[in-house]
């Protein structure tokens, strides 16, 4: 399945964290690309499951994305970026 995902890392202390806001997941590693790579492991083992469970479409509906021919995609209106002042 391909799938358009956006991974943001951050450190925090000694480790690298990379979250996957679309989907809600989450890794750790103790540099960026083991921190991406554990994430995308995850991803593929969360994804796996929910096949076998046959809750996967329902799950990415879910998290907002819409299937055109076969296909998963997030409709533009997700993509908003907004900074607050607090």
């Amino acid at each position: 399945m391909k799938l358009d995902i956006t991974i943001e890392i951050r450190k925090k202390g000694k480790w690298f964290i990379a979250r996957c806001p679309q989907l809600d997941f989450i890794s750790q590693g103790e540099n960026q690309a083991e921190a991406k790579h554990n994430l995308l492991e995850v991803i593929e083992i969360q994804f796996e499951e929910m096949r076998e469970m046959g809750t996967l479409d329902d799950y990415l509906s879910e998290c907002g994305y819409e299937k055109k021919d076969k296909q998963f995609m997030i409709p533009d209106r997700m993509f908003v970026s907004e900074t607050y002042s607090l």
